[in-house]
């Protein structure tokens, strides 16, 4: 009885899978487009998905557009909006190749700074999934590639065109991410701490405090500073380090009332929550401190609104 039943499910999902591959294949020429259709319909229709946010509709138009009217008046605007609804259907990767395209293939146009503000923008969101969106996770703790990859576009935009009407949007976008490198590197300082890695630890401390300066970060990176020299019986580098943070934070929750260091933190393994476990730390809380300092507090990442693409008709 148990093996027909197995057999009948696997059957059942036989017969499903041949249906949806017949269903796909039964119509191969369903999104070929009417070659009657001109440049200037294709234009249109796609404007018309555009504005009503369809956008794979809409690049579905702009592809055919550029592919059969390479040279045409439209061409390099298509090639323009194509970045935007890549970008818009969440396609982040797929944005920055076009973007790429048209730089190459457009270097001195008026609207190339479009296209490198759109890959700072898309490398900014490449690493936000589905799961990001709808579930309050620490992004700060995630992988910091695509940070830095967009932290380096932006400055590429501004160092090309400091006078781009994206030039101060991408200013502002450059801080926030500098304040999540930096933190980034505070949860790596935490993680060597916990692990008795001092000299590690200091290091990333350091780190953060001779090349992140102005970022949220430096008095907590100070705070590991000092605790890791205490912990090595470093005695003079300690003081000195406290002297800067009673110095430049001196309510910092490190330090009480009299400007004594109380400690950064109880770095321990003990008491993380379940959720913190199942999700590898991006959940939850890790464990529990002493200094009173509040981490980042974890949200949904919300999709970055991009503006519309520049005219750059022929």
């Amino acid at each position: 009885m148990i093996i027909l039943k197995y057999r009948l499910t696997h059957l059942i999902v036989l017969l499903f899978t041949v249906l949806v591959i017949t269903g796909c294949a039964s119509n191969p020429d369903k999104d070929r487009l009417p070659n009657s259709l001109s440049e200037a319909d294709l234009y249109q229709l796609s404007n018309k998905y555009l504005d009503n946010s369809n956008y794979s509709e809409a690049l579905k138009y702009l592809k055919a557009l550029e592919t059969r009217y390479p040279f045409g008046a439209f061409a390099e605007q298509a090639q323009l909006n194509i970045i935007y609804a890549y970008y818009m259907h969440s396609e982040p990767e797929a944005a920055r190749a076009a973007a790429d395209r048209y730089i190459r293939l457009h270097p001195q146009s008026s609207s190339t700074d479009y296209a490198y503000y759109m890959k700072g923008l898309a490398s900014n969101t490449a690493s936000v999934g589905l799961v990001e969106r709808y579930l309050p996770l620490d992004i700060t703790r995630r992988d910091p590639g695509q940070a830095m990859q967009s932290f380096n576009e932006f400055s590429e935009l501004l160092k090309l065109y400091p006078d781009s009407k994206y030039a101060p949007d991408a200013r502002q976008r450059m801080i926030a991410l500098r304040d999540r490198l930096a933190e980034y590197q505070i949860h790596v300082a935490t993680y060597y701490m916990k692990r008795k890695a001092y000299v590690a630890a200091i290091k990333r401390g350091q780190y953060v405090v001779e090349n992140m300066q102005q970022t949220p970060a430096v008095p907590q990176a100070l705070a590991i500073m000092i605790e890791g020299y205490q912990h090595l019986g470093l005695v003079k580098p300690a003081n000195e380090t406290l002297e800067t943070l009673r110095l430049n934070y001196p309510n910092d929750p490190a330090l009480d009332k009299k400007g004594n260091f109380i400690g950064n933190k109880v770095f321990s393994d003990v008491d993380p929550s379940v959720l913190n476990i199942l999700t590898f730390g991006l959940l939850g809380d890790s464990g529990k401190g002493n200094s009173g300092k509040k981490g980042n507090t974890a949200k949904t990442a919300e999709p970055i609104q991009a503006p519309l693409p520049p005219k750059a008709l022929k």
